[in-house]
């Protein structure tokens, strides 16, 4: 299996947008009654190849909201673009998801569902053909995608590990 090689990114510094994914009412039954909390998917990104997710829990959306804007901030990670795209190809898997992204040309813009969108959206690839397969967990799409994101390589990173030229990495 290929192991990720982006960085941890700190969040304190950087100007980050937020998008809510979903929230999620769970109802729990006691013998008192009914007890309503919240559950909602962040996704936290600078538009500029930093992004990251998280997961608040809480008894008000907004507060679910907020911690989910926290976690999402400790979980950012850096990824390649190139001219508004991905590098290359990338398929990847998390629990029953899995989402394959493709580079696309200048001009086709964010091909994508949902939550894969806002993911792509919020690391600032505007061009970007991506299929979710399997699950529609808006949960588990998220995380195949960050997965897959941190899975891309710079092709200078690739061209030294294959201690080829960059035109030769490009052109195959």
């Amino acid at each position: 299996m290929l192991k990720s090689n982006t960085q941890r990114i700190k969040g304190a510094d950087l100007e980050l947008k937020e998008k809510v994914v979903s929230i999620n009412r769970v109802v729990k039954t006691t013998k008192g009654g009914r007890a309503f909390s919240f559950s909602a998917i962040v996704v936290v990104g600078n538009e500029n190849g930093i992004v990251g997710h998280g997961l608040g829990k809480a008894k008000e959306v907004q507060e679910a909201i907020l911690k989910g804007m926290d976690d999402a901030k400790k979980n950012l990670i850096k990824i390649p673009l190139l001219h508004g795209t991905i590098p290359h190809e990338q398929w990847c898997k998390d629990g029953a998801a899995k989402v394959l992204i493709k580079p696309a040309a200048a001009g086709t813009g964010v091909i994508a569902g949902g939550s894969m969108r806002a993911v792509l959206e919020s690391a600032g690839i505007t061009d970007v053909l991506a299929k979710s397969l399997g699950s529609a967990n808006p949960h588990n799409v998220v995380k195949a995608t960050v997965k897959a994101l941190s899975m891309l390589r710079e092709p200078t990173a690739v061209a030294k590990t294959r201690n080829i030229s960059l035109k030769k990495v490009f052109n195959g």
